[in-house]
Order: structure tokens, then sequence, then C-alpha cells
């Protein structure tokens, strides 16, 4: 006697669980077992949705975000990856200013918003800025390692074979460093996500899905709360998984270069 095997598809095991929440969710508010106004019902929170993409708030506030969050990263990952080659690559560079960006980094990102408030205004400037912080770090960081674990070995292969400075980057340590220069990419675009909405929550003003949950916070709409935390998921769970598609085909090589067990 053979029994049968529940048979989820890999590509919907991961809202397995989502969909139990919600579940217990509606079950909990249904049958009365929650009747807190702080726990709406997921048709309360659906309502709020469509309310939300018809009236077109919900556009208007992502693409707020969308385009802050772009703007801070790009300039917060492109200086962390220079800085991080620079130190990464020259010794000296490392003992003149490594000593004062490690001690940099040992302060709370959130303690820069008094100053950065200060200097910029509660606007875009200063919203961007806090994200371009978030970024530099771990982009500094992971670029930093990504090239002191190049094994020395590759180096001197590149210069005996006549390889310059520039060739060396490109054609050895590059290839070599770019798995850690990827993760720190993906902590630089994670924790960006997170900066564009501390940003917005901390510094109200302008248009934005952190300014969308303030709006609820005030008017006690735990349905648009609720709404806000959803898209705020589901958006960082977009920007990961785009980029995580992008590392395995450019990287697609390392799968190549090593034996399976």
């Amino acid at each position: 006697m053979t029994s049968e095997k529940t048979y989820v598809p890999p590509a919907l095991r991961g809202w397995v669980l989502p969909a139990l929440i919600v579940l217990v969710w509606w079950w909990a508010v249904a049958s009365g077992w929650s009747t807190s106004p702080l726990l709406v019902s997921p048709g309360a929170v659906w309502d709020r949705a469509v309310q939300q993409v018809v009236s077109g708030e919900l556009w208007t506030a992502l693409s707020a975000s969308l385009w802050r969050n772009a703007r801070g990263f790009v300039i917060g990952a492109s200086a962390g990856l220079a800085f991080g080659v620079l130190l990464g690559w020259s010794r000296w560079a490392e003992r003149l200013v490594g000593p004062s960006f490690h001690t940099l980094k040992q302060i709370s990102l959130f303690a820069w918003i008094p100053m950065l408030s200060m200097w910029f205004g509660l606007g875009d400037g200063a919203k961007v800025a806090f994200i371009a912080m978030a970024a530099f770090f771990p982009m500094v960081l992971n670029t930093f390692e990504g090239l002191r674990s190049v094994p020395r070995e590759y180096v001197e292969v590149g210069r005996v074979s006549g390889f310059g400075v520039w060739q060396l980057l490109t054609r050895v340590v590059a290839p070599s460093a770019a798995p850690s220069v990827f993760t720190g990419v993906q902590l630089a675009l994670i924790y960006s996500w997170l900066a564009t909405l501390g940003g917005e929550y901390l510094m109200a003003s302008g248009k934005g899905i952190g300014n969308t949950l303030i709006d609820g916070r005030e008017h006690f709409w735990m349905d648009l709360v609720l709404f806000g935390v959803v898209v705020i998921g589901l958006v960082g769970y977009a920007l990961n998984a785009t980029l995580a598609a992008l590392e395995r085909r450019l990287l697609a090589w390392r799968d190549r270069t090593v034996a399976r067990f």
C-alpha cells in the first residue's frame, strides 16, 4: 500500500507560510477571537489596497521612494566600491585612512540623522545622503575583503605573464573578488531600502511609502499601516530577487570552475 505524498511545486513553496499566516489572521478576526482595532481583517487591508491603487496614491508614494532609493544606492555603492578598491589594493591607503573608516563604521547609521537634517534640511537631499551612507559601508567592507582574499599566487602568475596594474586588476583580481563584491552590492541594496523607509519615517516630509505609514499611524488606520508593511516587504523581496538573478547570470562561470560532490 503506497501513501500519496503532497507535492508543492518549488516555485510555490515560499508562499506556503505567508498563506498560512493570512489564513490564521482571517480566522482570528472572522471567529471573533480578536476584536482589537489593531487587528483588522485581511479584507479591510485588501479594500485599502484597491483604494490606494485606483486613486494612484500607491504609485505616487512608491515612485518617490524608489527614486530616492535608486539615487542613494548608486551614489553610496559607487563611492563604496571605489573606496573599497583603494583600501584593498593599497597598503598605504589602508594605513592612512583605514583607522578612520573603521571608527566611523561603528557609529549607528541613525545617529547621523540629526547632523544630516541640519546640513540638508528635511527634504530629499538629507534622505538621499542617509541612503547613500547606508549603502556605502557594506560596499566598502565587502570590496575590501574581496580584494584581500585574492590568492597571492594568482597575482604572481599575472605578473609573470607580463600584466600591468590595470590588467592585474581587471583580469585577475576582479574575477576573484567578484563574489564578495556582489555580496556587498546585495547588502548595500538591502540597507539602502531599509534606510529609505527609515529616512522617510524620521524625516517626515514629502511623499513616500514611509509617509504612508505615518499617515496610517496618525489617523489610526491600521489597514493602511498593514498595507504599507506588505508593500515594503514585497518591494524589498523583488529588489533582492532581481539582484540575485543578475548575480547568477554574471557569475555563472563559478559553477563551471568548481567540482561538485
